[in-house]
């Protein structure tokens, strides 16, 4: 499993005005959460010679991510102040200019993947952010067919200079054939008259093999071409919903490919091999490592064997 784009700092507000850093980006969160899953995962990205840049490399390291695929880079780390509120939602402010993460270029890319890589993950800055967004959609397309390509959208208005253009990136790589994940806020900003429901048909008519949406406290929905399933969330005590996302779609992954259970599932282009009863464990067990995420501070991800600390729905 290759994991590609950003790595960042998210610095949270403390009462009394400090910030406290947690090391995050959704790529980043998401390769961690993999590795904690016992998926092997590698982050393809740049990191910063500063000290948050060594704080995330160190992140990654202890969680047995690989680096062979990371850049250095001399610029600064890129930062996000998340706010959150009452409800333990996250929003963001994005601090990115002249920073480590977008910079990512071609040059900087592996001319071939391993061969045991079965998957390509990417999405959030890293499809928003010059000039890693062509680097990456460039790396999808080379890719493409060779790999299980999962495209997190993680849409971030506020960073998105033209609209037009970042839908139209989007449109190409769900073509692709790319499973798709993505929350209902995000299906709402790229399909504003349309329902979740009617957003994820238009991605499934736009080349997706499977959508898969996540809703909060609802639980999540995976709709693919034989039918719709649902599957509701556990109840946990919400601290924050930092990284949530990026562990449910690592969680996901980490089913799709070979499950918790033991055994692998091999997948091959055009077929995911899922049935309906197969799939809506998947959303199941991705929907309690979102959850166990969200009921502690920070992108957390938990280990396999936490799952168990859950209680039942």
């Amino acid at each position: 499993m290759v994991v590609a784009g950003e790595a960042l700092v998210d610095l949270i507000p403390l009462p009394g005005g400090a910030l406290r850093p947690h090391p995050g980006g959704g790529p980043f969160n998401a390769a961690r959460a993999m590795s904690r899953l016992g998926l092997p995962a590698a982050f393809l990205g740049r990191l910063s010679t500063d000290a948050f840049g060594r704080l995330l490399a160190d992140r990654l390291a202890a969680d047995g991510v690989d680096l062979s695929l990371v850049s250095g880079a001399a610029e600064p780390t890129t930062l996000a102040v998340a706010e959150v509120d009452a409800s333990g939602s996250a929003t963001y402010r994005f601090y990115t200019e002249g920073t480590s993460a977008p910079g990512l270029t071609p040059a900087q890319l592996p001319r071939t993947l391993r061969r045991s890589v079965d998957a390509l993950h990417l999405g959030t800055l890293g499809l928003a952010l010059e000039p890693m967004a062509t680097t990456l959609a460039g790396l999808a397309v080379r890719e493409a067919g060779r790999r299980l390509l999962m495209l997190d959208l993680n849409v971030r208005p506020g960073l998105i200079r033209d609209p037009r253009a970042y839908r139209a990136r989007l449109e190409a790589l769900v073509a692709l054939g790319a499973v798709v994940q993505g929350s209902d806020a995000d299906l709402a900003w790229l399909h504003p008259r349309d329902t979740a429901e009617a957003a994820a048909a238009r991605l499934l008519a736009g080349g997706a093999r499977l959508v898969v949406v996540t809703l909060g406290a609802r639980g999540a929905m995976a709709v693919d071409g034989r039918g719709e399933v649902r599957v509701p969330a556990p109840p946990v005590e919400v601290v924050d919903t930092i990284g949530a996302g990026d562990a449910f779609g690592a969680a996901l992954l980490r089913w799709l490919l070979g499950s918790p259970a033991g055994g692998r599932r091999p997948w091959r282009a055009g077929q995911l091999g899922c049935g309906e009863a197969e799939l809506r464990s998947a959303l199941t067990f991705a929907v309690a490592v979102a959850s166990l995420t969200c009921a502690r501070a920070g992108a957390d991800p938990p280990r396999l064997a936490e799952l168990s600390l859950l209680p039942p729905a």
